[in-house]
């Protein structure tokens, strides 16, 4: 259980860095209102699951989906660039978080 709330947690943190972006320093409201919640959430859900995860294995894993799912909303729908540098550097986060997965 720890494990999937932990990826919910880290989806949330994408959620909440582009309602951060969207919220143009905190003056649009409903970006703001998203942020907020999805921050709270997100920090909760990464607590709960560090009840049973170590915190090296738990934070790393929190941040590297929540990374890989910033930057791969970035490239698909901010218009922000995209190339097979970029691309293999986040397979390249996606394996390591999958192997502290299982080498934990």
């Amino acid at each position: 259980m720890a494990w999937i709330v932990l990826v919910i947690s880290g989806i949330l943190e994408t959620v909440w860095a582009i309602a951060l972006d969207r919220s143009h320093g905190f003056t649009k409201p409903w970006p703001t209102t998203v942020f907020a919640v999805a921050l709270l959430l997100s920090m909760a859900g990464l607590g709960y699951a560090m009840r049973e995860i170590p915190v090296g294995t738990g934070y790393a894993v929190w941040v590297g989906i929540g990374a890989v799912g910033t930057a791969v909303v970035g490239m698909t729908w901010l218009g922000e660039s995209t190339s097979v540098a970029r691309i293999l550097c986040l397979v390249l986060v996606v394996a390591g978080v999958v192997g502290l997965k299982y080498f934990h």
